[in-house]
């Protein structure tokens, strides 16, 4: 088996970014880690959350989920510096890749005028034999688009309309959790809080089962990162350039 490249370290020229993800937690799994790094430095980011993630436990009804995990999601980002938090509604668990999705992304993106965007992993798997979830995939391969579509006035000539000016200043989408990483970010002096963001997911943690423990994954999980990118802790992102 060949040995995967070394890791390049994520450029940091940049000021304001924008994460777009399905779920609330889907961004606490690693790179809220490296968000705390960024709000540290003084850079401004903002979360879009697809959904609600109200589908996401067996055990509670859709509309009583809901509520709590956007709670928790708000504490979540609170821990590592982000204040602003706004949630899209579609449907958890059934998100379909379209028009109107690219839409409502490309308008955030006029919106917030982010030079980076943080989004879901788009392939089919994590890795391995592993297999990701249809509201990930989607939502990671809409906002790509919709990075581009932001910037072209004749895509969406609605939101010129809304009085959303179109944005060409992407510099780079960074996708969290993908297999075929090829940045990251040291985060050793900033886990702890990536940590302390994923135990704000008290309720949906507890449902996942007792041997699940926030502080034991990412630890592990960055650690193996940093071993590769030459430090003790480190979120990996599969970079595109528009």
């Amino acid at each position: 088996m060949s040995e995967r490249p070394k890791l390049q370290t994520l450029p940091e020229d940049w000021e304001r970014a924008l994460a777009v993800v399905a779920h609330p937690d889907d961004l606490e799994y690693g790179a809220a880690s490296a968000i705390a790094r960024w709000t540290s430095q003084g850079k401004k980011v903002a979360y879009l959350v697809v959904t609600r993630g109200e589908a996401g436990i067996d055990s509670m009804p859709p509309a009583e989920v809901g509520p709590l995990r956007v709670q928790e999601e708000l504490n979540s980002a609170a821990v590592v510096g982000v204040d602003t938090v706004e949630f899209l509604d579609y449907p958890d668990g059934v998100v379909e890749y379209g028009l109107p999705l690219r839409r409502d992304i490309a308008r955030a993106i006029r919106r917030h005028r982010p030079e980076l965007v943080i989004t879901d992993n788009y392939r089919m798997s994590w890795g391995g034999e592993s297999f990701n979830m249809a509201d990930h995939r989607w939502v990671g391969l809409a906002t790509l688009d919709a990075a581009r579509d932001a910037g072209n006035r004749w895509i969406f000539p609605e939101l010129l309309d809304e009085g959303h000016e179109p944005w060409n200043g992407i510099k780079m989408v960074c996708i969290s959790g993908s297999p075929e990483r090829t940045h990251a970010v040291d985060v050793t002096e900033h886990i702890d809080k990536g940590v302390a963001s994923l135990e704000e997911h008290r309720i949906y943690i507890e449902n996942l089962g007792s041997d699940f423990d926030p502080d034991t994954f990412l630890r592990m999980n960055l650690n193996a990162i940093g071993e590769q990118f030459g430090c003790d802790y480190a979120v990996a992102f599969e970079v595109v350039r528009l």
